[in-house]
């Protein structure tokens, strides 16, 4: 039987055998597969089984539904291609006898707690010439991130929390939770992706925060 293998960081989560013709993915307990994070929207992909092929389809995500590192709408999936949601992977198995394994995991990074929380979770897949956020207030004021993920997050549950994204070699920027809007160069962001440039500064709940490509 056709199935998908989650995993979360390199972390198995749990296999899920896909019996139902429509599989819906998203952060809503209403659906088939609930994938519990802030970048995840609530109802964000679908999987449609139709004749012995299945198809992944993006539901209009706010983050987008990524297959080997692509953004797609729709698209038939093979043996072994990977779904990126937030920051899930989703390994697609077509029921054939070979079991995925996936690389050996580099052992985490140190904690620094001079990070904000949000900070220390650093994707550890090495991206060619990945952009950079550089932090210009506050205690963690000169220390770097690099946005190697196709989704990065940070701030504040609840209060402002927005999400970086990565696609082909642009990145985006847009508000995802909280009730206070980020400020890109002073001006409020709203829930569309803004595409980011060279020394842009984002402040998100009293913290200013400069993108850098180069």
């Amino acid at each position: 039987m056709q199935r998908i293998t989650i995993r979360l960081d390199g972390d198995l989560i749990k296999e899920v055998s896909l019996a139902k013709k429509r599989t819906t993915l998203g952060r809503r307990p209403y659906n088939d597969v609930v994938l519990e994070n802030l970048a995840v929207s609530g109802r964000h992909a679908c999987l449609i089984q139709e004749d012995q092929q299945v198809t992944i389809e993006d539901l209009d995500s706010t983050n987008g539904t990524y297959v080997n590192g692509r953004a797609v709408k729709k698209q038939v999936l093979q043996e072994s291609d990977t779904i990126e949601i937030g920051h899930f992977q989703i390994i697609f198995s077509a029921g054939s006898e070979a079991r995925y394994e996936s690389p050996a995991k580099e052992p985490d990074p140190p904690y620094d707690a001079t990070w904000p929380q949000a900070f220390n979770d650093i994707a550890e897949v090495p991206v060619s010439r990945p952009g950079r956020i550089k932090v210009m207030s506050g205690p963690a004021a000169g220390r770097e991130m690099p946005l190697t993920k196709p989704v990065t997050t940070f701030g504040k549950p609840g209060v402002a929390v927005a999400a970086i994204t990565r696609r082909e070699e642009n990145y985006y920027v847009h508000h995802v939770d909280g009730t206070q809007l980020p400020l890109l160069n002073g001006t409020s962001i709203g829930q569309e992706p803004v595409l980011l440039r060279q020394d842009d500064q984002i402040t998100l709940g009293g913290t200013v925060l400069q993108f850098l490509s180069l």
